[in-house]
């Protein structure tokens, strides 16, 4: 009986599918775009450095609080009203969120943009339960790796268009970014069905909003909680990193936004590449054990020297010399999985996110308060780099605890 019942439905599910490709690309495109050019726009209402790099860490730590805040209680809504309506509050939420950044003629306003974004960033993982709601158990793994690829495609063409846009003007990536969120409402309000059938809702349970349940259940497994801090530590550093790169390049090598968005581009390229390329054959060449210790120190070393660097064609250099550190994070994460119950996957999938989560909220305030007292050092001065100082030590220790753990539960390294 249900084996023709399947077949007409078949062209609709690819149509939906479609469309969350379609909706994580253009997400991450907007959001992609005004990374070169969002701490740059600060400066236009602070223009000491310190107190520039100070408020767009406030600004990033408030993007990642009302994140962290909302985005359980999104997915939670979705599963009592459907996917769509939240997949569209989520779209005009952004939409809403750049015009008041774009047109912000203070630096409260851009608060409120920031505010009114972070709250409404739930597009990825509400688009992930609409793949799933449209898959077979068969083809949902296929599903969500489309669904990742779109959105490491978004995140590696928008910084280099948002830098050239930017480069035009501060405002215009904003406006692109606005345009394209408004688009996607367009589409999906008219064209999009819901995924999650009425007789499938879940009744609202309180439980599934709070933030930090998931994290007290995974750090409480002694199995693993020596991976879980590595990957806590790498994840902290990697965090550090992004929010200070805009700035530390604009403070010591005079970068516009241009020249950002390039080197962005270079670095998703590089993640792209080596993740969804090169994985299996370092895997079988390396093991993922061995993999994840060497991309470590790759990563850690690589920090160091963009510390270090003197001109800004080095970074380009550093970046593409560090292609073995964009495999330690999926190594990593594959060790973990293997120590983990079928059952449990999803929920340690999403437990992990949390720990990125709660880095997007701490790290960007730590890293550009070092960065700001650091700021009037002349530029070639060595201590100009501490931010990047730091996340070699965090990856320093995120090693010393790896090698520890694999020799303690006799995993071979080398």
């Amino acid at each position: 009986m249900s084996i023709p019942s399947a077949v007409p439905h078949a062209p609709v599910r690819a149509a939906n599918l479609n469309f969350v490709l379609v909706c994580v690309f253009i997400d991450m495109l907007g959001i992609g775009l005004i990374v070169p050019v969002l701490p740059v726009l600060v400066g236009e209402f602070v223009h000491a450095r310190d107190q520039q790099a100070w408020w767009f860490g406030v600004m990033s730590m408030t993007f990642g609080l009302m994140q962290f805040l909302f985005m359980p209680m999104l997915g939670a809504i979705s599963d009592r009203v459907g996917r769509r309506p939240v997949l569209l509050y989520s779209m005009a939420g952004m939409c809403i969120n750049f015009l008041a950044t774009a047109w912000a003629p203070t630096l409260a306003f851009m608060f409120v943009g920031r505010v009114i974004g972070g709250m409404s960033s739930a597009s990825m993982s509400v688009a992930s339960a609409y793949a799933s709601d449209i898959s077979t158990p068969e083809n949902r793994a296929s599903s969500f790796g489309k669904v990742g690829a779109a959105f490491g495609l978004g995140f590696i063409c928008g910084p280099m268009l948002g830098g050239l846009l930017g480069n035009v003007n501060l405002h215009l990536p904003f406006y692109v970014a606005a345009g394209l969120s408004a688009c996607n409402f367009v589409y999906g309000f008219f064209v999009v069905p819901e995924s999650l059938p009425a007789r499938e809702r879940a009744p609202f349970d309180w439980n599934k909003i709070n933030p930090l349940s998931a994290l007290f259940k995974l750090v409480r497994r002694k199995d693993i909680r020596g991976l879980v801090i590595v990957f806590a530590l790498t994840t902290c550093a990697q965090m550090m990193l992004h929010t200070t790169w805009v700035l530390y390049t604009t403070f010591r090598f005079d970068w516009t936004p241009r020249e950002n968005g390039i080197a962005m581009f270079c670095v998703g390229l590089c993640a792209a590449g080596v993740q969804a390329g090169l994985m299996a054959v370092l895997i079988r060449r390396f093991g993922e054990v061995r993999l994840s210790v060497i991309g470590l120190v790759s990563g850690g070393i690589t920090y160091v020297l963009y510390g270090l660097a003197t001109h800004g064609w080095m970074m380009y250099v550093f970046i593409l010399c560090n292609l073995l550190a964009f495999a330690a994070g999926p190594a990593l994460q594959g060790i973990v999985s293997k120590l983990t119950p079928a059952s449990e996957q999803g929920e340690l999938m999403g437990s992990l996110q949390s720990i990125s989560s709660l880095g997007l909220i701490f790290m960007p305030l730590a890293g550009t308060a070092i960065l700001g007292a650091v700021s009037h050092l002349p530029p070639n001065d060595w201590r100009i780099g501490t931010t990047f100082f730091i996340c070699a030590a965090m990856q320093a220790v995120g090693v010393a605890v790896a090698l520890r753990y694999f020799r303690s539960h006799h995993m071979r390294i080398a």
